[in-house]
């Protein structure tokens, strides 16, 4: 039996369940995520997985993985980048969040390579990818360090890692934030997807998160060579890039 707890937003549970649990949240959300993702957002995420797209670099013949990558967006652009001669495989733990975002690309004219995965598990050879992304997806995962560990395994040497997350806002806007996030957000949840309590969870995933120079830290221990961050919005979100030289 699994005694070791991990943190379920502010609730404190077995290892072993979490992933169940987190499962739960994105079975109840999936259907609306995309409308939820522009309301939460203002339609700053967006913009902000177009900058994590730039700052990706991705070229036409690369291998892309986009991690816990839910209804394809960043998968849609990086398959517009790699061309016909590149490769992107976009992958989730939850088969009702890929569902979605194999329909949604589909709709679209798009069609990447899709597996069910958990990123603790990665299904991929070592030095296979060119970049792996993974965007408001880490602070689910039980052991974020084997989730990173493992995103490093399977790039190749030159290759890099990017993490677009929310992280710790101005202390300035905190007031505000919290407000936002603890009264209006479970509200907006419940009258768009009837479901205020996975909205409640995700704030409160957002605050047990790793604040910016604590998740960069995380990566280098991960074995990175080098980490970089940019914050977005005043570090509602930030943009954490790191390499493997060998």
């Amino acid at each position: 039996m699994n005694d070791k707890i991990t943190d379920f937003g502010f609730e404190k549970v077995p290892e072993d369940q979490k992933a169940k649990k987190v499962a739960e949240v994105f079975d109840s959300v999936a259907a609306k995520y995309d409308i939820m993702n522009d309301l939460m957002s203002g339609g700053m995420h967006r913009l902000w997985k177009a900058s994590t797209v730039r700052a990706a670099g991705v070229r036409p013949g690369m291998k892309v993985l986009d991690i816990a990558g839910g209804t394809g967006d960043l998968s849609k652009a990086f398959l517009d980048k790699v061309g016909p001669s590149g490769e992107v495989w976009l992958t989730d733990i939850n088969e009702s969040m890929l569902r979605v975002g194999r329909n949604r690309m589909i709709d679209h004219g798009y069609l990447p390579k899709m597996t069910l995965c958990d990123a603790e598990k990665l299904p991929f050879p070592d030095n296979y990818f060119d970049v792996v992304t993974v965007a408001f997806g880490l602070r689910n995962m039980t052991h974020k360090d084997v989730a990173l560990g493992e995103m490093r395994r399977v790039i190749k040497p030159g290759g890099k890692v990017l993490v677009l997350e929310f992280s710790k806002v101005n202390p300035l806007l905190a007031p505000a934030y919290d407000l936002y996030s603890f009264q209006v957000l479970p509200k907006i949840g419940q009258i768009v997807a009837q479901d205020s309590a996975s909205y409640q969870y995700l704030a409160e995933s957002i605050r047990m998160h790793p604040d910016q120079e604590t998740l960069k830290s995380i990566m280098l221990e991960s074995g990175f060579d080098q980490v970089k961050y940019t914050n977005f919005t005043a570090g509602v979100v930030a943009l954490h890039q790191g390499t493997k030289f060998a």
